[in-house]
């Protein structure tokens, strides 16, 4: 459905503001399909986010401060979000071996369970949603996406 219909808004002052309104939303359309899957775990999906990372990295440790800088949501209270995911027995901190001011982070097993099924899930939504994109067009949304943010 085009933008135009989705919001009800005959026109836009410009293609460029057009754009800048159909990312946002189509972003937010996406949160919220992604949400509801979250909702099923009782995390939000900055939380998820943080789970990933930690999932990549394949049980290596990481520090807040690379929590945040990879972060899609860089807004987002970093120490925060751990703390609650450490609540929940997502995730542990333990110091540093070398350096004991510094803290380490490293995903749980059930941590892992729950980013796996998670992942699984969200990844199937999405694709389902986007299946109307040929491979070439998702390279290409892709490149613009990238080229946008300079």
């Amino acid at each position: 459905m085009k933008i135009e219909e989705e919001i009800k808004q005959k026109q836009f002052s410009s293609q460029r503001l057009k754009a800048l309104v159909n990312v946002l939303f189509t972003a937010s359309w996406f949160y919220s399909l992604q949400n509801t899957i979250f909702k099923k775990y009782d995390i939000s999906w900055q939380q998820f986010n943080i789970l990933r990372i930690l999932k990549g990295q394949k049980g290596k440790p990481c520090s807040l401060k690379m929590l945040s800088e990879r972060m899609i949501d860089r807004n987002s209270n970093t120490s925060r979000l751990v703390d609650k995911l450490e609540r929940k027995g997502y995730v542990a901190r333990h110091s540093n071996e070398i350096d004991r001011r510094k803290v380490d982070i490293v995903i749980t097993p059930s941590g892992l369970d729950l980013a796996h099924l998670a992942t699984v899930e969200t990844d199937e939504l999405v694709i389902n949603e986007i299946n109307s994109l040929t491979e070439e067009e998702e390279m290409k949304l892709n490149e613009l996406l990238d080229k946008l943010r300079g």
